[in-house]
């Protein structure tokens, strides 16, 4: 009886690199190999989008030896990891439970497949193309950021809120639209995370409605002035979890390790309350 061998952390982080290249991300991110022993064995994988105290406890509970993140945990410049920090407690827990963690940021957003394509397949969206196309190391072959396609048929706004609240992962802050509820919605575009900096290119694309999170107040307010498409916004994690099962089923099929994936919801936002009408009678 032979068994298949267990790869090494640096093997995963080098089919990792292969798939989301470093030169991809951009400059300001940080992405990579962030702690581990480069020769400790890999036999299973927590793939997650945020790295915070309870998916590091989830990491240690299910035995993982390695965590895969979305987010980098060491964005910014820190001058110490002591265990008095929010991010020294993480990194020290993590060194002592032998955990390695590895990040994939911007460079698997513009990757094809990437995080904006596992968003768009949640919506039932084709023929798919890159809302803005990569430049640079990461130019060519589909890549870039966000994802413009098309549904199968025409809905209203409001039924298409509706597909997005039941097909993305729930969340406190639920899905927000705006725009007439009632205008037909064919072509969309989605961004996962972050994306009213991309609110030109969406109008620019001339689809019917964009999705994306974290949409301000007024960059929203002065595009539908001006005429852009409907606005769908969701919670930032409810955008970019659903990348992390295209993830981890390519983990599992191409280094034959076991993988879970964190459904710890890690959005920030924990209570929606509906505003009442001042006609309402108060409980």
């Amino acid at each position: 009886m032979t068994t298949d061998p267990v790869p090494t952390v640096r093997e995963v982080v080098a089919a990792l690199d292969g798939r989301y290249p470093r030169a991809w991300a951009e400059q300001w991110d940080r992405v990579g190999l962030v702690l581990g022993e480069f020769d400790a064995p890999v036999r299973r994988v927590l793939c997650v989008v945020d790295c915070v105290p309870e998916t590091v406890e989830q990491a240690v509970d299910a035995r993982a030896d390695l965590i895969v993140a979305h987010h980098p945990l060491l964005l910014r410049g820190v001058s110490s990891v002591a265990p008095d920090t929010y991010k020294g407690r993480a990194v020290h827990r993590l060194i002592k439970a032998d955990v390695a963690l590895y990040v994939a940021h911007t460079n698997a957003d513009v990757a094809n497949p990437g995080v904006s394509d596992a968003l768009a397949a949640r919506l039932d969206l084709s023929a798919l193309r890159p809302l803005v196309p990569a430049e640079g190391a990461a130019a060519g072959a589909g890549r870039g950021i966000g994802r413009v396609g098309e549904l199968a048929e025409p809905v209203t706004l409001a039924r298409f809120a509706d597909l997005a609240a039941r097909r993305l992962p729930a969340t406190a802050a639920g899905v927000r639209a705006a725009g007439d509820p009632e205008r037909l919605i064919r072509t969309v575009a989605v961004c996962g995370g972050a994306g009213d900096g991309f609110l030109g290119a969406a109008t620019a694309a001339g689809v019917d409605a964009y999705l994306c999170a974290d949409l301000r107040h007024h960059p929203a307010s002065e595009h539908l002035a001006a005429g852009g498409p409907a606005l769908l916004d969701v919670a930032h994690w409810a955008s970019e979890r659903p990348w992390l099962d295209e993830l981890a089923a390519w983990l599992r099929a191409d280094l034959g390790v076991d993988t879970l994936v964190s459904d710890l919801d890690t959005d920030p936002w924990t209570v929606h309350a509906v505003s009442r009408t001042q006609k309402e009678p108060r409980t």
